[in-house]
């Protein structure tokens, strides 16, 4: 079984700010990228791409 791991800290804690900048540019671009593709598939889905969206907007009639 798979614990669930939460930590809360504050964002305003530079410390952890610069290590947080610090692990990422350690990071090869490659990585970077990797990383935000996990996080936008488990938040949209296994889609390949984002989804374009379009609006028709009607401006009031004068």
């Amino acid at each position: 079984m798979i614990k669930k791991v939460v930590k809360i800290s504050n964002l305003s804690d530079r410390e952890l700010i610069s290590d947080n900048l610090k692990y990422w540019l350690s990071k090869s671009p490659e990585e970077r990228v990797g990383a935000v593709e996990f996080l936008r598939r488990q938040y949209h889905g296994s889609t390949e791409r984002l989804q374009r969206v379009a609006r028709v907007i009607q401006r009031p009639s004068r």
